[in-house]
């Protein structure tokens, strides 16, 4: 409702006569004559009928007149919709034979034989139905500009140059003698997927060298989520790892026997996340767990999950960190090899080597990129020979963990909350616990925030309006998404050359890595490091942010990486129903430029996702 404006008068009472015999009080806007009539003038009764009749006429005629402008607006209403609905289909017309769409009905996508039907019911009234993470008329309008098939901007496969190209590897230079680990040995359990292990690797080797010990070769924790029981050496070459960190830190493979017997956890060694704060500044390990090292000799860290933190760190420290997750972290073999065969398929067996692909793969490996069938020429640094060897990796980060760990709404019903609500129950009892004591902020809340995964639909609607062309090769990163291939509907309508390494690798190229999570993770990641360009749908996702470093790292500058800001891209598209195609293309792409800005490392992020710091890389600017 709107409030009244106190400068505009409010209409009189029409009960203006006299009560009770007594005069209305004075007042400019009403003369007296009108009540008192001066002499010579018609009688008091005259002027009423007079006034009856007169006011009989003009409310016959103001009526007459409103009947008769309602009509005329009625009619022309009518001839405009009729004419704008012809003109409408006479143009839908034109643009099935321009552009060659299927005359069958029956063979057009869903979403664009429904979007006209949301754009008419769009001009007639807003529509209040909240995002449920499908939308119909959007896809309808993508698969549109698709085939409109438009030049790609030139900034899709590119990152800002000059700032990008001043920037240098060279976390492996060394100031430093190395560290005899004198006073004990540290064990470690990580815990997680293999990205969040392979962080708390490096942040451990950070530890080692700190407290001046020796570090045992970490193991990996079986998680339940994760089920794999994959070690650090079917995932990493154990031998390269420990010789090249040698000139930092001294690595063994196992404890000295006469430590092997103790009962750890009995004598205090068992250090759990319970007992270390999270992302713990160096003084911490200083104060409190040097003193147990060096009276028991021996601690073994149990999870360590972000347990070091970024800043404050010392310049060496720092530098350790990167040269971990750069240079000493390498795939086995079988692991290089394989993901030599999901490179080279997805550049359409171009010959060509990447600017990272030797230090992802190993230079064997590595030189099976640049082999024609029947030669074998040395590795050599060689220029794509077209855009067919280009390829966009996604890392779809919509599995089932990521979906229930969210509270988010996904459009899947009451079935879609028992199923996750359960998930929760079994894998999250904390946070199942939680939901039902506190009050959390509604899926709504949340998707406003940009706190929810991008859904399948979104991801496609952000490549599209970006500019990526229907033939663009789109390499689909991701466990079992979650709501299986009904849940990519869309975007394998929409860029029908679409694989995962499921679909690149045959059956056989693929057993090894069977009911081994960890390893088919690290195909996914050999897959997006050496992506043309790479788009992550979650910047919280530990894989898209070691991607992404290193991609930075090894890339030259010339390796782009799209990374959603999803906050704004959600207040895009809560106006799905309404925004027209012109106008959410380009809200998109200015969103997606605002991230593309290259710059130093902020203070307290992380060295693995922004190497851009003096620590890990040298600037020649």
């Amino acid at each position: 409702m709107e409030h009244e404006r106190p400068d505009v008068e409010r209409p009189e009472s029409r009960d203006l006569l006299p009560v009770c015999g007594v005069p209305p009080p004075y007042s400019p806007l009403l003369s007296p004559t009108r009540f008192f009539p001066l002499s010579g003038e018609p009688s008091p009764r005259q002027t009423i009928k007079r006034g009856k009749k007169n006011r009989f006429v003009r409310t016959w005629y103001d009526q007459r007149t409103a009947t008769t402008a309602i009509g005329v607006i009625v009619i022309l209403g009518v001839f405009f919709l009729v004419n704008w609905l012809m003109l409408s289909r006479l143009h839908e017309g034109r643009v099935w034979l321009r552009k060659g769409f299927p005359k069958n009905p029956n063979l057009i996508p869903k979403w664009v034989s429904s979007s006209t039907q949301n754009d008419e019911r769009k001009k007639f009234g807003k529509s209040k139905r909240k995002p449920n993470g499908t939308y119909d008329r959007m896809l309808g309008l993508a698969a549109q500009a698709l085939l409109e098939n438009k030049l790609e901007p030139k900034e899709l496969w590119q990152e800002p140059k000059a700032q990008a190209l001043a920037w240098k590897p060279c976390a492996d230079q060394r100031s430093w003698s190395s560290n005899d680990g004198e006073n004990g040995y540290i064990m470690v359990t990580a815990n997680g997927g293999i990205n969040q292990q392979r962080v708390a690797v490096c942040n451990i080797v950070v530890v080692a060298r700190l407290l001046n010990a020796s570090l045992v070769i970490p193991k990996f924790m079986l998680s339940d989520v994760w089920t794999d029981a994959s070690q650090f050496g079917d995932i990493y070459q154990e031998e390269h790892f420990i010789n090249y960190l040698s000139p930092d830190i001294r690595i063994v493979k196992e404890l000295p026997k006469e430590l092997q017997s103790l009962d750890l956890e009995a004598i205090g060694s068992i250090v759990t996340d319970v007992d270390v704060v999270k992302e713990a500044k160096p003084d911490f390990y200083m104060k409190h767990i040097l003193p147990i090292l060096h009276k028991n000799k021996v601690i073994h860290f149990v999870g360590f999950s972000n347990r070091l933190a970024f800043d404050p760190m010392p310049f060496e420290l720092q530098r350790l960190r990167c040269r971990c997750n750069f240079h000493a972290l390498n795939f086995v073999p079988r692991i290089q090899e394989t993901g030599a065969l999901i490179v080279k398929r997805l550049r359409n067996s171009v010959s060509y080597l990447a600017p990272l692909d030797l230090q992802l793969l190993g230079p064997k490996s590595a030189s099976s990129l640049i082999m024609d069938d029947n030669k074998s020429d040395p590795p050599a640094q060689k220029k794509a020979s077209s855009s067919s060897s280009k390829y966009l990796a996604l890392h779809l980060r919509f599995e089932i963990d990521m979906v229930a760990h969210s509270l988010c709404y996904f459009g899947g019903g009451e079935r879609e909350q028992k199923e996750l609500d359960s998930y929760r129950q079994k894998h999250f009892p904390s946070l199942s616990t939680l939901t039902k004591t506190k009050k959390f902020p509604s899926p709504d809340a949340l998707r406003t925030e940009g706190l929810c995964p991008l859904t399948p639909e979104e991801a496609v609607l952000m490549l599209v309006a970006l500019g990526f062309n229907r033939e663009t090769r789109v390499f689909v990163a991701g466990a079992h998404i979650y709501g299986g291939t009904k849940r990519l509907a869309a975007l394998t309508s929409l860029y029908p050359n679409l694989v995962t390494k499921e679909k690149l690798l045959s059956p056989s190229e693929l057993q090894p890595f069977k009911n081994f999570s960890s390893q088919l993770a690290a195909l996914d990641f050999i897959g997006c490091a050496a992506a043309n360009a790479f788009a992550m749908t979650d910047s919280g996702s530990q894989l898209s942010s070691l991607v992404s470093g290193y991609r930075i790292y090894y890339g030259g500058g010339k390796m782009p990486t799209i990374r959603p800001n999803k906050r704004r891209l959600s207040d895009i598209l809560l106006k799905n129903n309404t925004i027209e195609w012109n106008v959410f293309e380009k809200r998109v792409r200015k969103a997606i430029r605002q991230t593309k800005h290259i710059f130093a490392r902020p203070s307290g992020r992380s060295v693995y996702r922004y190497p851009r710091c003096k620590e890990c890389m040298c600037n020649d600017q």
